[in-house]
């Protein structure tokens, strides 16, 4: 992607946090950019373009976790390396926007629902894909005999991921972002403990 592309998505995603998609202009997001009319129309035609290409960016390239990345013989390992990747994250994110996400950070995905007809679809099966890869380490941890429970593979899974999600909301909501990694960390240790064999 060339740097003019990127400046006007990265501008319009500023602007996308700050209001829903409604309330934002095309003329907005051209000043916004510093970029003359003529450069920003040779991008893109309509909002619902940028909009829609402010998703898949910051969504698709962004946010997106790289599971295969991650350790594959240790619960533990895979999880410590899944907080390292989220605080790499939110740093890239606050780098790009200038600041924390807020709870318009949902806004911005409710309004994705609405407008954009395959976004429900290609969420779903990066959840699918999430779930996959944590049912996937806890099988192996299992199998190596790092943990023991009666729980189910996937209900461990499941664990991980909502406890790591409700700190997520939890901390847009509260504006403590920034603290997110730390508060799981913990929540995390003592589950590990709790099955560990």
């Amino acid at each position: 992607m060339n740097d003019s592309k990127e400046l006007i998505l990265t501008a319009s995603l500023k602007l996308f946090l700050q209001k829903s998609f409604k309330e934002v202009t095309m003329k907005e997001i051209v000043t916004e950019t510093g970029l003359s009319k003529g450069a920003f129309y040779h991008y893109f035609s309509s909002k619902e373009q940028v909009f829609e290409e402010v998703i898949n960016y910051f969504y698709g390239d962004i946010m997106t976790v790289k599971y295969a990345s991650f350790p594959k013989d240790s619960l533990r390992d895979f999880y410590n390396e899944y907080i390292a990747h989220i605080e790499r994250q939110m740093k890239t994110a606050k780098y790009m926007i200038g600041a924390d996400f807020t709870t318009n950070h949902y806004m911005l995905i409710f309004d994705a629902l609405k407008i954009l007809p395959n976004f429900r679809a290609e969420h779903l099966e990066r959840q699918k894909e999430e779930l996959r890869a944590w049912t996937d380490i806890v099988k192996t941890s299992r199998k190596k005999g790092e943990i023991k429970s009666a729980m189910t593979d996937i209900q461990i899974a499941r664990l991980f991921i909502y406890t790591g999600d409700g700190i997520g909301i939890n901390a847009i909501v509260s504006d403590s972002l920034h603290k997110a990694a730390k508060d799981i960390q913990p929540l995390w240790d003592g589950l590990f403990n709790a099955i560990k064999a």
